[in-house]
């Protein structure tokens, strides 16, 4: 599915400059003086990349942004990319000018010259980010159509190192990937089958899979849960991910994600308008499809369990409709105010069920859960709700150092006043006033009082109408980069 760039590394070889086809980039600062390989071109381009490191053009470009130089005489190369990066860049910088790289490489191979530079690793992750292209369905996919990305070179000195601490980077950016992918699917491709059939295939990579059908999840009493998808032809299911890489007796991290292939919102059905987009409403699915196939290909030494509730939401004879009152297996009952307030209602079970079962350290639930969310904190941050100061701290901290925009926001008891129900436990809507809080008071219902629990609301981050620095429009993959690194910084060793 995924056509992320080939990223490899290798030495210098000046010689080959004027050969080369595609584009070449160097990384260059401004009055700083060229290395030996980047002295090369430049000799070779008749002082084209001097001049244009010397210009005020140059200067006034922000940290990894470019300048292109168009058939520059003396090389093959169509385009030479002069890239503003210092020798000692942030990881943000580093990412940055690679994102900026895996964009121009778009259709064409690309060699990065003078990369002599800290971080490198961190450099070709962002390209490789930034290079990604969904074309599943494209009749003109794996052709050289300029939308295809094509192999990055990085030439280093060290280039033994930068591909050694770029290995464990690659494994996440193949969690990413996996996310984009899943999200970017079309729902008449991604149906609840096909979604667990892919996740079945992480087992090759060391995780134990296993889904649980809709009349295991019967047996359970996840009432809940299949009264979402009881109007859909598409079955309901959980799936179970294990990832044991950590001390044998060690409780695991658990990670609970929604995954509703496709939303209508059901009897309380939504407009036309945008309903196309509904198809990335298994976000918080796949983001943790894509945390596991990271935490697996990278060997992680930690205990992480993936437990994604896969169910379709659509308007039948069958469908729950609103003042239905359902059972959750944690045995509270739900009057269904709004169909369209489905995500909770799954989550509850799945949430529900991974405590009763695997008796975790930690919880913490991903969805894409409510459109007052974006409201809140628009497309720049998802939305955080915790009942654990540390575990969430420990979040924060993650999501800031990957560059992943998170935002804490206010819980309480008065909040529950909301959700009172007449005829039932709770109702699993509070109004329009506080929509994020009260949806995640509603989950907060199905955490027990010992487990440290954090919800994520992705409403706003899961995918953007825009292409961004590390990613295309589209699915953005967002939370499987914090999430790892929450889990190296706070679950391994």
């Amino acid at each position: 599915m995924t056509r992320p760039a080939a990223v490899r590394f290798a030495a210098p070889d000046a010689e080959a400059l004027a050969t080369l086809e595609g584009r070449i980039a160097v990384l260059a600062e401004p009055g700083a003086r060229l290395d030996q390989t980047a002295r090369r071109l430049n000799r070779l381009t008749r002082g084209a990349v001097e001049r244009a490191v010397a210009s005020p053009g140059f200067a006034k470009l922000k940290r990894g942004e470019a300048m292109t130089l168009a058939w520059p005489a003396g090389v093959s190369a169509e385009a030479v990319e002069v890239v503003n990066l210092p020798p000692r860049p942030t990881v943000a910088e580093a990412r940055k000018a690679g994102g900026t790289l895996g964009r121009a490489a778009k259709g064409a191979a690309l060699t990065v010259i003078g990369a002599n530079r800290r971080l490198l690793h961190e450099l070709a992750f962002g390209a490789a980010l930034r290079g990604y292209a969904f074309d599943a369905h494209k009749s003109t996919r794996g052709e050289d159509n300029g939308d295809s990305p094509a192999a990055i070179t990085l030439w280093s000195a060290k280039h033994e190192e930068a591909e050694a601490a770029f290995a464990p980077r690659a494994a996440v950016a193949e969690g990413v990937f996996f996310t984009r992918d899943l999200v970017n699917e079309p729902a008449n491709i991604l149906t609840t089958t096909e979604f667990a059939d892919r996740l079945v295939a992480l087992s090759d990579l060391g995780l134990k899979v296993e889904v649980l059908e809709e009349d295991a999840l019967e047996k359970l009493g996840m009432g809940s849960l299949l009264s979402v998808g009881q109007g859909s032809a598409s079955p309901s299911k959980v799936v179970v991910m294990e990832w044991s890489g950590g001390d044998r007796d060690a409780a695991p991290l658990a990670l609970c994600g929604k995954g509703v292939v496709f939303d209508t919102g059901g009897i309380s059905l939504k407009p036309a308008q945008g309903m196309e987009e509904m198809t990335m409403d298994m976000g918080g699915a796949g983001v943790v499809a894509g945390v596991m196939k990271a935490l697996a290909l990278r060997k992680a030494k930690a205990n992480v369990v993936g437990l994604v509730g896969l169910v379709e939401n659509m308007p039948s004879g069958t469908a729950t409709r609103p003042g239905d009152v359902v059972k959750s297996m944690k045995g509270d009952t739900i009057e269904v105010i709004n169909t369209d307030a489905e995500g909770r209602l799954v989550l509850a079970d799945v949430m529900w069920y991974a405590q009763e079962r695997f008796k975790p350290a930690g919880m913490i639930d991903l969805a894409t859960l409510t459109g007052a969310m974006i409201v809140a904190l628009g497309n720049e941050r998802a939305g955080l709700f915790s009942n654990d100061d540390t575990l969430c701290g420990a979040l924060e901290k993650a999501a800031e150092a990957e560059g992943e925009g998170a935002w804490r926001l206010p819980m309480g008891d008065a909040y529950d006043e909301l959700l009172k129900s007449d005829i039932a436990d709770i109702k699993n809507v509070g109004g329009r006033a506080a929509g994020s809080i009260t949806a995640a008071q509603f989950l907060g219902r199905f955490v027990k009082e010992d487990t440290p629990w954090v919800h994520i609301d992705i409403a706003g981050v899961a995918r953007q109408s825009k292409d961004l620095p590390l990613s295309p429009k589209g699915a953005t993959g967002w939370g499987v980069m914090a999430l790892d690194r929450l889990v190296a910084d706070r679950f391994e060793g």
